[in-house]
């Protein structure tokens, strides 16, 4: 079977679809562009099976890495934290105590599993419910563009 869609164009965009596709392999649902509180945005959150969250942070290279300063922030609204990268990235950058995915447009596999950090009930109540939301509503106005602008501000 041949892949026809159209690949993204940015480096991050391109290994968030490749670990997307790993996710759901894995019996995840997958949202891009999350945000679990005011003022971080999580490139990839999936909700396994069994209620885990998983965030994914996906980095195109050095410098996109040395830029990121949140990132220990998204270490709180997850079960597990994982980085996702190409084949190129050093990953001696990386702390060891996190996952490590490796990935391009087509895939992506786990090479290095992160620990887990359950996350408190309330919590992980609050993120599902968060993630619920943002997935209706994105499926919403995928059917209906017309809702975005009905929506509330």
């Amino acid at each position: 079977m041949s892949d026809l869609s159209p690949l993204p164009a940015m480096p991050g965009q391109r290994l968030a679809r490749g670990t997307g596709r790993l996710l759901r392999s894995l019996d995840h649902a997958v949202l891009t562009e999350f945000s679990p509180v005011r003022g971080l945005r999580v490139d990839l959150i999936s909700l396994g099976p069994k209620g885990e969250l998983w965030v994914i942070e996906c980095k195109s290279g050095r410098a996109d890495f040395r830029a990121d300063r949140k990132w220990q922030g998204y270490l709180d609204w997850c079960d597990r934290y994982f980085w996702a990268v190409d084949g190129d990235f050093p990953v001696d950058l990386l702390p060891e105590d996190t996952g490590l995915i490796h990935a391009d447009a087509f895939g992506a596999e786990i090479t290095r599993m992160a620990p887990e950090h359950r996350l408190s009930a309330p919590r992980r109540t609050k993120v599902q419910r968060d993630f619920a939301r943002a997935a209706a509503l994105r499926l919403q106005v995928l059917c209906d563009p017309e809702a975005l602008i009905a929506g509330a501000s």
